[in-house]
């Protein structure tokens, strides 16, 4: 099959019977159709349909020296420098579609599975692994171009730093079971973004196991038998693009998972009661390489999403003539620059690993994914900043097709913009900043790649700081 178009996507998202339930109600009929996802499936979609685009089509996919198929270019495994800037150049191509919002684009995950299988020779040989099943996945996800979510996150019942469940029925997703079909899971993950909205669920441990009931990895189908998503309150405003511009089109649905005694089959399972592999596979696989190349890719541009923003809102009121509008304008710059430098570095630097695949260098991915989470709350807040109280007093797409649209045009025109348009602007900044879908756009990115303290201790720990300590000693000559 190879590459889908946004219609087949659309059509398989339909045909899945899946188990989702919304504001209290499982949910019935076509997915595609409903208010809450019905947005973000066509932006999905559209994304798709650009893998056939004969401008696009070179950029975005990859002829398969097996199928003679064209690929999907985000499971394009790199042998090469060129590869990852291959690579980069279609995450840029989709990112640059959605502005960067879709945090869970479908490259995101399709790298991640890529990543596992380039790696998954490390299990090679270990009790309970199955490195061919990974292989398994990423040949059956590239041939027909499966979309994925995943999750890795227990529920939040005590975060102390010591913390032994204790109750009856297991609350974190556990091995409860084995039989001669797979492995039976019971309990719940968190923050499965756009879950029931993919044609597979990714469910592996991040490290810190301690027990065999929590070392697993596999993938499965959405629709599954026992598996629920939980979905949160939808953050769609509405259906108006003038009202919601960008939550009407990307918002991006978080969803508990409840596994219900699923039988996962042996043949989708990667490793179980393994609690080496579960805190060591994600290490040594290429997974951080290649999940941080994507996502710094992805942040890189919709800082220049928002550099726009403000500069458009800047000019649409006349403020760009002020210094501390110019240095507000300025950390944008400093922040897209950066964040940029570091993504370069990362390829300029990528070596080839053990298995002959080429890695982007981690540490610059590392030190971008450290900056990202403190500076977009900061690049939001000077968007509310610029925008004043023009941020609070928005009329609707209703409102301009009513009796008061002649005093909504005298009184809300902007020095370089009428008041249809201003208005426009300013609902854009909005709906990024202050509205529900935005305030989760900051939260998300805040939280992206895990807690940030957490993020500067592992830099901390991974760097590489004895050339610089060796120094100060040679100057001092100090003794061992």
């Amino acid at each position: 099959m190879g590459a889908i178009n946004g219609k087949e996507f659309i059509e398989r998202m339909d045909r899945l019977n899946k188990e989702i339930w919304l504001d209290g109600e499982r949910l019935e009929g076509k997915i595609s159709e409903h208010p809450a996802f019905r947005g973000l499936l066509q932006s999905k979609a559209s994304l798709y349909d650009f893998q056939f685009d004969l401008t696009l089509k070179e950029k975005l996919t990859f002829l398969s020296d097996e199928t003679e198929e064209r690929i999907g270019l985000s499971y394009l495994q790199p042998r090469t420098k060129e590869d990852l800037k291959r690579r980069r150049t279609m995450i840029e191509i989709w990112a640059r579609h959605t502005n960067g919002l879709m945090g869970r684009s479908p490259d995101y995950m399709n790298s991640v599975v890529m990543a596992f299988a380039s790696s998954a020779l490390f299990l090679k040989g270990s009790e309970n692994c199955f490195p061919e099943n990974i292989i398994s996945l990423y040949e059956r996800a590239r041939n027909q171009d499966l979309s994925f979510t995943h999750t890795f996150i227990t529920p939040q019942v005590n975060r102390s730093q010591i913390n032994f469940e204790k109750s009856k029925e297991p609350i974190a997703a556990k091995i409860v079971g084995k039989n001669e079909k797979g492995i039976i899971i019971k309990g719940a993950r968190l923050l499965a973004t756009q879950g029931g909205l993919t044609d597979e669920v990714l469910v592996y441990s991040a490290g810190g196991v301690t027990n065999d009931a929590d070392a697993y990895a596999f993938s499965i189908p959405s629709d599954t038998k026992g598996l629920k998503f939980l979905c949160r309150e939808s953050f769609v405003g509405g259906e108006s693009a003038f009202d919601y511009p960008l939550s009407s089109r990307y918002e991006e649905m978080d969803t508990i998972l409840v596994f219900d005694n699923v039988v996962v089959p042996w043949e989708r399972v990667f490793f179980y009661e393994n609690v080496d592999a579960a805190n060591e596979f994600m290490e040594k696989s290429s997974f951080y390489h290649h999940a941080y190349h994507q996502a710094i890719t992805r942040q890189v541009v919709k800082t220049e999403f928002l550099l726009g923003l403000a500069e458009s809102l800047s000019d649409t009121i006349n403020v760009c003539g002020y210094q501390h509008i110019q240095e507000k304008l300025s950390e944008i710059i400093i922040g897209l620059e950066t964040m940029r430098a570091l993504l370069l570095k990362s390829e300029e630097e990528a070596e080839l690993d053990e298995w002959g695949y080429m890695r982007p260098s981690l540490i610059p991915l590392k030190v971008a994914s450290n900056v990202f989470p403190k500076i977009y709350p900061r690049f939001s807040e000077i968007i509310q900043l610029i925008g004043a109280s023009g941020m609070v007093t928005l009329p609707t797409e209703k409102d301009f097709n009513s009796p008061i649209k002649q005093d909504l045009e005298s009184y809300l025109q902007g020095s370089r913009k009428n008041a249809e348009d201003r208005v426009k602007l300013f609902r854009l900044a909005w709906d990024l900043t202050m509205s529900s879908f935005g305030t989760r756009q900051t939260q998300y990115e805040r939280y992206f790649f895990g807690d940030p303290v957490r993020l500067s201790s592992g830099l901390y720990q991974t760097y590489p700081k004895e050339e610089y300590c060796k120094r100060i000693k040679d100057l001092l000559d100090l003794k061992e």
